[in-house]
């Protein structure tokens, strides 16, 4: 706003030295607009979205009963910390908040670490001596850990320090020590700037980042297509965990959804279920697993019978204490080419499939795509360009934000653009 043209003449700023506002008054917005969610719950913004969405679809009469999904990961603003280096960052924050008499008192903890930043200092370190660093480190928790608790204990950072210490040491014998890195987890702190960012290794790669998931409209009679939902949350969550708390929200937003396109990341035995339950039929592509080399299908008919077969024959399915048996011929499993690739089990006298509804459900997503016609089963790519038009709203995928609450703020407001465009250059034409 201060210095793009082109922002200014879409505010109807004509002159450069004009000021509309104190930039404070967004942060103070900002914050009440936090407060109002954690108060209430609810999120003024992504209300805003939801009751823009629902007007555009309703004016335009748009279809909703096809949607696709997918996700980006969006890093937050933050600083890549090592673990030695996150410490003692926390450490130098802690030191910046106590008093005049609590620094004299504990100016032997901090002083190995003064007039330096926690870049500076972790550099001189020798790989060699690094537990001996931790060590020392741990001490310095240790020695300021009732301090900061009882007299700090209101400060952010104080609940940070408080957070690090559980998440990085344990106490034995009345001595703090250092936790293995085997007991780090993802959702432990990646730096103090964001109490939210998780971390989760992808291809080799580690990120500090929020998941986006934006889902949308897909069906080819529509002149348009619109963002109806777009979550944001922390990037440790599997896709189809995020898909699984969304689905609720998605159907009574657009109750006529009957159709969701997902790639291989959605399937879960909990979705499958979740989606039989809404009336949603899910078309999932590239689907996570291993091929059967034979394939056995199970179906199920109007009247609750199951219908078990191979490539080659019918089984008979018997109900066990916990799920069905089907019971292959064994004459015929004896004379199959495909007996050494097939995967059910040999028993006594015959093969047998185990399998339960959730195997049915199961595999009834996995042929959903063959039923459709040709030219729906390739609906979903299209929501890649939906997602590189919010990760081009980003420099190099990093927002210009930290934390959870302004990432969402971010992907609100860039979905509000999204569709505003896509109006904009429909109603031109």
């Amino acid at each position: 706003m201060r210095f793009d043209l082109l922002t200014r003449a879409a505010l109807g700023l004509t002159s450069l030295d004009e000021v509309p506002f104190c930039e404070a008054t967004l942060f103070n917005f900002q914050n009440r607009l936090l407060a109002h969610e954690l108060e209430t719950g609810t999120h003024l913004i992504e209300e805003i979205f939801d009751n823009l969405t629902a007007e555009q679809l309703k004016t335009l009469k748009l279809k909703t009963d096809m949607q696709r999904c997918d996700s980006l990961q969006v890093e937050s603003n933050i600083r890549s910390y090592s673990r030695i280096q996150l410490l003692i960052e926390v450490l130098l924050r802690v030191e910046r908040i106590l008093g005049d008499e609590d620094k004299a008192r504990f100016a032997g903890v901090f002083a190995p670490y003064a007039g330096k930043t926690s870049g500076q200092y972790v550099y001189r370190i020798e790989h060699a001596n690094l537990g001996s660093e931790l060590d020392q480190v741990a001490a310095a928790y240790g020695a300021l850990r009732e301090t900061v608790g009882s007299t700090y204990g209101e400060t952010d950072i104080a609940r940070i320090f408080a957070r690090v210490f559980e998440e990085h040491f344990t106490t034995m014998d009345e001595k703090v020590a250092v936790r293995p890195s085997s007991e780090l987890h993802s959702g432990c702190l990646q730096s103090p700037d964001d109490e939210d960012a998780t971390y989760r290794k992808k291809r080799g790669v580690g990120h500090r980042r929020q998941i986006l998931t934006a889902t949308e409209t897909c069906n080819p009679d529509n002149p348009l297509q619109l963002i109806t939902d777009v979550p944001v949350t922390a990037n440790n969550r599997d896709d189809s965990d995020e898909l699984h708390d969304r689905l609720d929200g998605i159907k009574e937003k657009t109750p006529d959804i009957a159709v969701l396109h997902t790639d291989g990341g959605y399937g879960s035995e909990e979705n499958d279920s979740k989606m039989e339950e809404l009336g949603i039929v899910q078309i999932q592509t590239a689907i996570r697993g291993r091929e059967s080399a034979v394939d056995i299908t199970i179906t199920k008919d109007e009247d609750g019978a199951y219908e078990v077969r191979c490539p080659v024959q019918v089984a008979e399915v018997h109900k066990t204490r916990s799920r069905y048996k089907a019971v292959m011929r064994g004459g015929v499993c004896a004379t199959c080419p495909m007996r050494d690739s097939c995967p059910s089990q040999q028993r006594r006298s015959s093969r047998v499939v185990y399998f339960d509804d959730e195997d049915l459900l199961r595999q009834r997503r996995h042929r959903n795509i063959t039923a459709l016609p040709a030219e729906l089963r390739k609906l979903r790519p299209n929501v890649e360009a939906t997602m590189r038009e919010f990760s081009r709203r980003t420099e190099g995928g990093k927002l210009k934000v930290r934390g959870l609450f302004k990432a969402q703020l971010f992907a609100l407001s860039a979905a509000i653009g999204i569709n505003f465009g896509r109006l904009y250059r429909y109603a031109r034409n």
